[in-house]
């Protein structure tokens, strides 16, 4: 990389950094920590859902997609408008109508309120080891990028130098420097790929004559996909709009209900078709660039011989002219942070709130209950990079991540807001035999019928044993409602 575009790419994390300090002087408590002081406006909002859920793990692994399969692989951010767009419906609305709305951080405390407090601790277990793993994995993504981009850059340092950064800002300017600078990162790779990225791709690798003679029609075309990879990002990515940790921090930062739908609304139209199609197409774009053998030069002779997501960075490192580089690394880079700030402070919350301040009471001082929540969000972002060090592949560990909270916590939060018989013993049980059916099928790699997703099986044991035990054991709200209707009769 050219000084000039390392210099444009070092300013622009300094930046970042400033945000993340001068926010350090501005938070005053936990609601400026975690909530951005429950004030923020709804394209602020709808701008750090987006650039949350899609990020980096989404912009590499998209172009991953793009590489592999086509166009179709826009699919699987299809499932995020639904995913959104029902959570707006379905969701906000009972969230929002909480009695103690607005004294809640975290995602864990609404089962508190609606089951118990060993079901809060579990589902806080769940989800902050859940977004470990997603921040391991987005921190994965920015040190491939960076490899790719710089000659000299081993995979080992560009970690630590990605682990650092995304680290740093977050532990110094919590929930508030996270979505200020994941409105600014999000605009930054719009603009990039819209203005850089996909123009000088397209015409990089001879237009469209050279992509039609490339690939194969298939890729090129919507139905390249096949039903058990389309259930597959359904039952993954879907119910995580109604479990995700990220997201209900930043319904708790919304000034009220409206607020927060909007939000939501706006994401859900920049992840289908807006990023969905940029990110696979650029991945084909680096398809085509292989197969030209544009990569040769770098050792990559053949297809075969590349990481399908390693083919994004490739293509902008070797199209780009010297300026631009720099431009469309920081937009890279930017999709990347703005979803590891966002879960790495998810998993802190978790940690803090519904793990931590149960068993120590740190939340009675607002003060220490400020710098015990900075001070975990340092260990557990050391933690997240020695797990993504330890990983190779950016959208399999989020899936993986994605999996193990969704198959635990999905069933109990339906069950806790449209289903009164659902109970605090079989939440508690749907959790943990939901989460480990999944994980207990990824590990030892079990031939499942008709090749379906493991996370299928862990939902479908979760709702299972929710709807069995409650109706064992029925929630003591259920009983009351019972005992009223039998007065009245």
């Amino acid at each position: 990389m050219h000084l000039i575009d390392l210099s444009i790419f070092v300013l622009y994390m300094f930046v970042l950094l400033g945000i993340g300090i001068y926010f350090l002087r501005k938070n005053k408590n936990a609601d400026d920590y975690f909530v951005a002081g429950r004030k923020m406006g709804s394209l602020h909002i709808g701008l750090s859902v987006v650039a949350t859920d899609v990020g980096g793990g989404f912009s590499i692994g998209l172009g991953g997609l793009g590489f592999v399969m086509g166009l179709s692989g826009s699919w699987m951010l299809f499932t995020g408008l639904i995913g959104a767009w029902l959570s707006a419906v379905f969701l906000i609305p009972k969230v929002s109508k909480l009695e103690n709305f607005k004294s809640l951080y975290t995602f864990p405390q609404i089962f508190q309120n609606i089951y118990n407090k060993d079901v809060a601790l579990l589902a806080g277990i769940i989800s902050g080891i859940g977004y470990i793993g997603f921040t391991a994995s987005q921190i994965l993504a920015g040190a491939k990028l960076a490899s790719a981009s710089f000659v000299s850059l081993d995979m080992n340092t560009a970690l630590l130098i990605m682990g650092v950064i995304v680290v740093g800002y977050t532990f110094l300017g919590g929930m508030k420097a996270v979505i200020y600078t994941d409105t600014i990162q999000w605009i930054i790779l719009m603009a990039g790929l819209i203005f850089i990225g996909l123009p000088m791709g397209y015409f990089a690798v001879g237009g469209y004559e050279k992509i039609i003679a490339s690939v194969n029609s298939e890729m090129l075309s919507l139905t390249n996909v096949s039903w058990r990879e389309l259930l597959k990002w359904s039952v993954t990515i879907i119910p995580i709009w109604f479990v995700g940790m990220t997201l209900y921090q930043r319904i708790y930062s919304c000034r009220d209900e409206k607020t927060a739908k909007k939000a939501w609304y706006i994401a859900g139209v920049f992840e289908y078709p807006t990023m969905a199609f940029m990110g696979v197409t650029l991945g084909l774009f680096a398809r085509v660039a292989a197969d030209q053998g544009m990569f040769a030069y770098l050792g990559y002779d053949a297809i075969h011989q590349l990481d399908p997501e390693m083919g994004l960075p490739l293509l902008l490192r070797t199209i780009l002219p010297v300026g631009l580089m720099g431009l469309m690394m920081s937009a890279y880079f930017s999709a990347i942070m703005s979803t590891a700030d966002s879960c790495l402070m998810a998993a802190s919350g978790n940690f803090v709130t519904d793990i931590l301040d149960r068993f120590f009471n740190i939340s009675n001082n607002h003060k220490k209950f400020l710098r015990v929540s900075q001070i975990m969000t340092l260990i557990l972002g050391i933690f997240a990079l020695l797990l993504a060090s330890k990983m190779q592949n950016v959208l399999e560990l989020m899936l993986y991540s994605y999996a193990f909270m969704v198959s635990g916590l999905f069933a109990p939060i339906i069950g806790a807001f449209y289903w009164k018989r659902s109970s605090a013993i079989a939440a508690f049980w749907a959790m943990l035999i939901g989460g480990s059916t999944t994980i207990v099928l990824i590990i030892t790699s079990v031939k499942l019928p008709f090749g379906l997703d493991p996370n299928i099986f862990g939902i479908t044991a979760s709702g299972i044993i929710l709807i069995l035990l409650s109706y064992i054991y029925p929630s003591e709200r259920y009983k009351m409602l019972e005992n009223k209707n039998e007065i009245r009769k």
